[in-house]
């Protein structure tokens, strides 16, 4: 662990009794005393409080004015970035010159700037693409002094308005900056757990005391990695790295919806990213496969790297992310399939240990979503 980045909270987590792991080049909390099942299944029925201040966190100030700015990213992702309303945060995909994924990310539309937040592993690389292809629109500002923590879960409103009055009028997808304690809270109404809750950037000079305030509250939890990765898989969202990549297009990972119309054939600036030729195929004929739900039977979890199979022993493809739903009280995975076998119902096989286990192409999501909209 010793060439591994410590977060800010680092000594608070090992206070809470977090066990620290590697991940993305950090020492993170994996989890605490109660366990990943029971830190799972309280984010779903109170408040879970996750330290992801290894994300990264960029503030974009244009050069020639906001529209150059967004026209400038549109040039990077098949996104409608200057159709987005200020005070608003959409998802976003950097794709390359073959239509693969770079990273995922969320932008928000601040007024007079742009607040992106990438994903840990891609920052550097991330950070560098944008000041690469966005020099002449916009100065690239890497935030390196600020926690970012979620707060995630039916009593996630309530904690947070507690400290904050004015997050509780806020909406899905919303942005706002607001005071406390002199510091300046940046704040979204998102997560990747599927619940209704927030993502606070905050100075780190105050990180502390704000978690500490966050967690005196009743209901509210320290939450680690590991019930992290089975909230965000039964709401069936990617991990990047695992479930898109480089090697996946949008289209084929089921990420369609992140496609505005404005960029899509026919739209007022269609196309003009990396990729589009075949992001654009694809949406107009459909792509050779495509990114599944599994619900394999029994109770014995199919983890990442399964091979998948037709009943008639036809290699279809492999489980991309894969464990127990402690909400669904079952396994559930996610892998990609030919579009001929992506068909809720469709009876597959899965290979573990040798053995071809019996597996269901389900629906996603496998928990229902309770985004406050």
């Amino acid at each position: 662990m010793s060439d591994l980045k410590r977060l800010g909270l680092h000594d608070l987590h090992v206070e809470l009794g977090g066990k620290m792991v590697p991940f993305a080049g950090y020492e993170m909390p994996v989890q605490y005393p109660a366990g990943v099942m029971k830190e799972h299944l309280h984010t779903r029925s109170a408040a879970g409080l996750f330290d992801v201040s290894h994300m990264g966190q960029v503030i974009l100030r244009p050069k020639r004015g906001m529209e150059a700015l967004c026209l400038g990213i549109e040039a990077l992702m098949p996104v409608d970035v200057l159709g987005l309303a200020q005070g608003r945060q959409r998802y976003g995909l950097f794709t390359d010159e073959t239509g693969g994924i770079l990273d995922d990310l969320m932008f928000a539309n601040r007024g007079d700037h742009l607040f992106v937040v990438v994903n840990a592993a891609c920052k550097d690389a991330d950070v560098a693409h944008m000041r690469a292809h966005l020099a002449d629109v916009a100065e690239v500002e890497f935030i390196t002094d600020r926690a970012l923590i979620a707060l995630q879960g039916p009593g996630a409103e309530g904690a947070l308005a507690s400290l904050v009055p004015a997050v509780a009028a806020m909406r899905f997808m919303d942005v706002g900056i607001f005071p406390w304690q002199g510091a300046e809270l940046w704040v979204s109404r998102s997560g990747y757990t599927g619940e209704d809750g927030y993502e606070v950037s905050v100075p780190d000079a105050a990180a502390e005391a704000f978690v500490r305030a966050l967690l005196a509250r009743d209901g509210v939890a320290p939450i680690g990695l590991g019930a992290r990765d089975s909230l965000r898989l039964e709401a069936g969202l990617c991990l990047y790295g695992h479930d898109i990549d480089t090697t996946t297009s949008p289209v084929e990972a089921g990420l369609t919806w992140a496609i505005q119309k404005a960029r899509r054939a026919g739209g007022a600036r269609e196309g003009g990213f990396p990729g589009a030729a075949r992001i654009l195929r694809e949406l107009a004929e459909g792509p050779e496969r495509l990114r599944v739900g599994l619900r394999p039977e029994g109770r014995a979890p199919m983890r990442e790297g399964v091979e998948l199979f037709a009943t008639d022993g036809t290699p279809l493809g492999k489980v991309t992310s894969g464990g127990f739903g402690p909400s669904v009280e079952a396994p559930v995975a996610m892998g990609y399939v030919p579009a001929a076998y992506a068909k809720t119902g469709l009876a597959v096989e899965g290979e573990v240990r040798g053995k071809r286990l019996p597996v269901t192409v389900a629906d996603m999501p496998f928990n229902p979503t309770t985004y406050k909209r």
